[in-house]
């Protein structure tokens, strides 16, 4: 709808993109969490799910869902950056009394995805992050009966600021296509 406007994606930790918002350094964030700030509003633009994702030749693939209990002999291959949703995870291997086994650790969401297809492990990842492979069969999401995690991804901005037409442009094509997608309320402060 708008062929000149060009949008640069700059990408951060999570925890510094509302202080980054405040020092004008962006005009928007996106955030898989409220900021809870008096000085920022939000529109949940998208929700999705944690998934438990496995390779398709794993012994799990085929069994239509597991349990937390049975989850405690997979070794994991987890992101190395704390979020509210791996602490979610934690406290519930931990509410079960089973172990959870972290054989890697690493930055991104693609080297995670990189080392379930290699067999090393499974993972929690985003489904929006695996669809393309679920798709491709080359992975397989498992439903966890005692972990279900939604995740409402929201585009956050300063309540008291002007914002500029590309971005109030994108906001609004965001909050167009939201309205289309269950589960999503636009406006959240």
């Amino acid at each position: 709808r708008h062929p000149k406007v060009q949008v640069a994606v700059k990408r951060s930790l999570s925890r510094e993109i509302p202080s980054a918002l405040l020092r004008y350094e962006i005009d928007l964030g996106v955030l898989s969490f409220n900021p809870q700030n008096p000085d920022l509003e939000s529109a949940v633009v998208s929700v999705d799910e944690l998934c438990l994702i496995v390779p398709r030749r794993h012994r799990l693939a085929r069994s239509g869902g597991v349990s937390i209990r049975e989850l405690g002999e997979e070794q994991f291959i987890a992101h190395n950056i704390a979020s509210p949703y791996r602490q979610r995870v934690i406290e519930t291997f931990a509410r079960y009394h089973t172990p959870l086994q972290i054989a890697a650790e690493l930055p991104t969401v693609e080297t995670i995805k990189k080392f379930v297809a290699m067999g090393m492990g499974v993972a929690f990842v985003p489904r929006m992050c695996v669809q393309e492979e679920l798709a491709r069969r080359e992975f397989v999401a498992l439903p966890v009966s005692e972990l279900r995690i939604q995740r409402k991804l929201r585009l956050i901005y300063r309540r008291h600021s002007t914002l500029s037409a590309a971005a109030q442009g994108f906001l609004e094509i965001a909050r167009a296509l939201a309205e289309n997608q269950p589960g999503t309320r636009t406006r959240e402060s």
